[in-house]
């Protein structure tokens, strides 16, 4: 197992080197940068108004086939790393909301996952370096590897759930510990879901969600 966790790890770095050359300089910083503000909520008009833009130009379809068209290309960047790898698993590719989804199923790879989700981070961002590299387009593409993210969700439903109780009997402000833009976001979802209001504090990776009364 610590083999194969080197491998990957050896095959991370080479890759990342590899396309770092290629994508301009000012690639990642404007990725993160983008992906932190697509993440938060408050930023659902912008994503609205570029969908608009993007229906008038092409239609709706079209953009679905290029959401498409980024999980296949994702799927053969995993297929190839998890031969290398010498790991199983199966690619299931999807399309949620405005950005495509891959998820490794039907094996257990915790060594892909991290202890808290750091390696599929990773990974997620060098899928998305490698559908950059062949559309041209910045890609916000969402990695699942053994049911992480969708476990992850369902308790972070569940904690904001518990919060707006609270919150609700109390009449006060409550933070929670900080999370990453991924967490955040679902938090900030579920709060509206709930009737209440969200907002993040601080600065990451110790930026945290405040559910409002």
């Amino acid at each position: 197992m610590s083999e194969q966790t080197d491998e990957i790890s050896q095959v991370q770095d080479e890759q990342v080197e590899d396309e770092q050359r290629e994508v301009e300089p000012s690639l990642d910083a404007d990725h993160d940068a983008d992906d932190e503000a697509d993440d938060e909520v408050g930023d659902d008009s912008d994503d609205q108004a570029e969908g608009d833009a993007e229906g008038a130009s092409g239609g709706k379809g079209s953009r679905i086939d290029a959401l498409e068209a980024e999980g296949d290309i994702a799927a053969d960047y995993l297929e190839e790393l998890l031969d290398i790898a010498d790991l199983d698993g199966d690619l299931d590719i999807d399309v949620d909301g405005d950005r495509a989804a891959v998820s490794i199923v039907g094996a257990e790879l915790t060594q892909l996952v991290g202890g808290k989700g750091e390696v599929l981070e990773a990974l997620q961002e060098l899928t998305r370096l490698a559908v950059y590299r062949e559309t041209g387009e910045r890609s916000r593409l969402m990695l699942d590897i053994s049911g992480y993210r969708a476990e992850k969700r369902a308790q972070l439903e569940r904690l904001a759930e518990e919060t707006v109780a609270r919150v609700k009997e109390s009449g006060e402000p409550a933070p929670l510990e900080p999370m990453s833009p991924f967490e955040r976001k679902v938090v900030h979802d579920a709060v509206a879901a709930l009737g209440l209001s969200s907002e993040s504090e601080g600065v990451d990776p110790r930026r945290f969600v405040v559910v409002l009364p």
